[in-house]
């Protein structure tokens, strides 16, 4: 089994930005820690960051064929890209929304996902355990249906 780990937008500022909110780990520690748990898991895992839209899209349209799930952090473009969410959409591959924090306890621009309609799932609010959650819940997933 193959996952897709995809941070959007200023992500890569992990661990600078805004540590009373995301932590102090940054975006490198939160890999290595995704690609321990991946043995965990009995997966393969592929990081990738962008704070570009169209490189996302671009990403996710390579994942066709080559990816069994995605885990996305898309960021700020959560909530204003049509075209992360179309591009989801296209690839048919079973996809769980994570953000650090709980998007529902912020600014009311945040609580809008034009993602999350087309994704199987979403997990907030749950520090870098969110990534966790979400390899898991994608796992889980892909195990039960392809059973």
């Amino acid at each position: 089994m193959k996952i897709l780990v995809i941070n959007g937008v200023n992500l890569n500022m992990l661990g600078i930005r805004e540590p009373d909110k995301y932590g102090s780990m940054t975006l490198k520690d939160l890999e290595k820690e995704l690609y321990s748990y991946s043995f965990e898991l009995g997966i393969n895992l592929e990081a990738f960051q962008s704070n570009h839209e169209g490189e996302i899209v671009e990403k996710i349209h390579s994942a066709k064929d080559n990816f069994d799930g995605i885990v996305i952090n898309a960021g700020a473009y959560t909530h204003t890209s049509v075209a992360i969410r179309d591009a989801l959409l296209a690839v048919e591959i079973p996809t769980v929304e994570v953000h650090i924090t709980n998007i529902y306890k912020r600014e009311e621009f945040r609580h809008h996902s034009y993602l999350a309609p087309v994704c199987i799932g979403q997990i907030s609010g749950f520090g870098v355990n969110s990534y966790k959650l979400g390899l898991k819940a994608v796992v889980d997933y892909l195990s039960t249906t392809k059973n």
